[in-house]
């Protein structure tokens, strides 16, 4: 399909050739020129802006500022930001035309330790204090005696069936259910020592 493709494509270029040659050339005639106004801006001869910035984010540790003033051909500014390493780092720069650009580069920690402002006076110690007798502690409690229980619980005998079950015959239970003797609670003795 490819050759098909490109058999055509060349068959086509041979006939655009063969009818270029027969027309006669046609004269073009030059574009006109155009002229075009331009317009040229304002040039200030003595500029003058000033802008500064902050960042305190707590949330991301991004602390960072900017300030910067330009009168003319002279630019005064400084920078500060917070290295990796834990350091301030603030820029205080200068530009103009006769010295370029210089800077200033200063590193400080972030944290500083403070000195205190104010030394507190002595503290007066007043006479010593008095301890009072010690503590008595009196004698270590005694357990009574586990409770007892008066007597074990007496089921009845099992229903003993001699001769085959007869419908027509009652049920008989040999004895009925014995109760148990109330349980009884002892109150514990306490002994007292004297110191």
């Amino acid at each position: 399909m490819a050759y098909k493709i490109a058999f055509a494509l060349a068959m086509l270029a041979v006939a655009q050739a063969a009818v270029l040659r027969t027309v006669a050339p046609v004269a073009v005639a030059p574009a006109p020129v155009l002229a075009r106004t331009v317009e040229l801006e304002e040039v200030d001869p003595h500029p003058q802006y000033s802008y500064s910035y902050d960042v305190q984010d707590t949330l991301s540790g991004d602390s960072k500022g900017h300030v910067e003033e330009r009168d003319g051909d002279v630019v005064r500014g400084e920078y500060s930001l917070v290295d990796p390493d834990g350091f301030r780092r603030t820029v205080t720069y200068t530009a103009d035309s006769i010295n370029g650009f210089n800077a200033v580069v200063r590193r400080e920690p972030l944290v500083a330790v403070a000195e205190p402002l104010v030394k507190a006076a002595p503290v007066a110690v007043a006479a010593p204090l008095v301890r009072s007798a010690p503590v008595a502690v009196s004698a270590p409690l005694v357990r009574s005696a586990p409770l007892a229980v008066a007597a074990p619980i007496v089921r009845s005998a099992p229903v003993a069936v001699a001769a085959p079950i007869v419908r027509s015959a009652p049920l008989t239970v040999s004895a009925p259910l014995l109760r148990a003797a109330p349980l009884r609670y002892t109150a514990p003795a306490f002994a007292v020592r004297n110191l």
